[in-house]
């Protein structure tokens, strides 16, 4: 009894020393793993120091698996791929780059009537402009459409005289019970002094003033906790060198943000075979592509890249509206629209060399012997053929 009660004992200690034993057995080999594992990352963290690389990071681990992605077409679909690349390269822009130049902000002196605000608001479809007195380089802040609105329906607002209405009276039984009606607003636009002033209203709102080098991450936090959409950019000598709006900067990561009331902008059309219009800032290489070989501008790209810029390269000046420009062998550019500042639209023109005609013969010079012989003779044949009929 007692041998057959020992005897699973000394079993059970035996199996677990052998198991004791296997797990020793396998620990150790999971340290052994585990010490030639950081043993090979500790050199190969040490080899791409010595090259000169960074650690790896979860951004390069990111961008590997955009690049890998992009063979496989598997992970992310194109529109996710392309917002991501925007995202890690978001960082790297700056103000500069995202900035609306200076030849095309759009703002209205302060000294301007409701009035004019009005119908520019309408014409440009904006929904906030800056504000300058006498010239760009003197900002005095923005105006928000949404502010010119409320000023508008507060003036035209026509209230009782004491700012209540009388209450309703009404009958339940033997009480009487008085229930006050809330004020209704009625609109008399007759009353809006359209010829008041955007400084006199009140109306203008302040703005953000930022470097050209400024990070667009670091401006757009700084718009957010200031609740200020709108930033004038001003150069080194303090005069305006561009404008940026907060959807500038969104539009770098999500791509272009269109509303119900932006127009589709053609920047290059083809009106005929050897006829041509063209936004200035057109880029020369879509050009180049659109219109064919003949228009070479390979060795203009060195130093210009829009066909504004080719034109004032040509001339070294700013053309006047109606004046034709040759600046490439082959074409002429028509300029249809520009200012004193820069070119806006362009109409090119294909020259194509005249038709050949037939050279007039000199006074004097004689018609060869074979030649009148021919016409000798064609002459009688038709003679002869007249006869007969």
């Amino acid at each position: 009894m007692s041998d057959y009660k020992t005897q699973p004992v000394a079993l059970a200690t035996e199996e677990a020393d052998a198991s004791g034993e296997a797990e020793a057995g396998s620990s150790s080999t999971a340290t052994r793993h585990e010490g030639t594992k950081s043993t090979s990352t500790f050199w190969s963290r040490a080899a791409r120091l010595l090259r000169g690389a960074s650690p790896s990071s979860l951004r390069e681990d990111l961008a590997d698996a955009l690049q890998t992605d992009a063979d496989s077409n598997t992970a992310f679909s194109p529109g996710e791929r392309a917002m991501l690349n925007n995202i890690l390269r978001f960082r790297e822009i700056r103000v500069e780059d995202v900035m609306v130049p200076r030849a095309d902000i759009e703002a209205v002196d302060q000294s301007i009537t409701i009035g004019e605000l009005m119908v520019i608001f309408e014409e440009s479809g904006r929904s906030r402009m800056p504000v300058y007195n006498e010239g760009l380089d003197d900002p005095r802040g923005m105006v928000h459409i949404r502010d010119l609105l409320s000023y508008v329906t507060k003036q035209a607002r026509n209230r009782r005289r004491n700012g209540k209405a009388p209450a309703a009276v009404t009958v339940t039984g033997e009480k009487t019970e008085k229930t006050p009606r809330s004020p209704k607003a009625s609109f008399d636009l007759s009353r809006v002094d359209l010829g008041k002033s955007l400084e006199e209203a009140g109306i203008v709102r302040q703005l953000l003033f930022v470097p050209p080098s400024m990070l667009a991450s670091d401006l757009m936090q700084r718009m957010q906790a200031a609740r200020i959409q709108m930033a004038l950019v001003i150069d080194e000598y303090g005069g305006t060198d561009g404008l940026v709006s907060l959807e500038d900067i969104v539009e770098m990561v999500v791509g272009d943000i269109e509303d119900e009331h932006d127009d589709d902008e053609v920047m290059f059309a083809r009106t005929s075979d050897d006829v041509f219009l063209a936004d200035a800032r057109v880029e020369l290489e879509e050009i180049a592509a659109a219109i064919g070989p003949d228009f070479d501008v390979r060795e203009q790209l060195e130093d210009v890249d829009t066909l504004g810029g080719l034109i004032f390269a040509s001339l070294g000046r700013i053309p006047v509206r109606g004046e034709v420009v040759q600046a490439i062998p082959g074409f002429e550019f028509q300029i249809l629209d520009a200012d004193p500042r820069r070119v806006k639209r362009v109409r090119i023109m294909r020259k194509r060399p005249p038709a050949r005609r037939r050279p007039l013969r000199p006074e004097g010079e004689t018609v060869p012997e074979t030649v009148m012989v021919n016409r000798a003779n064609g002459a009688a044949s038709s003679e002869a053929a007249a006869d007969e009929q």
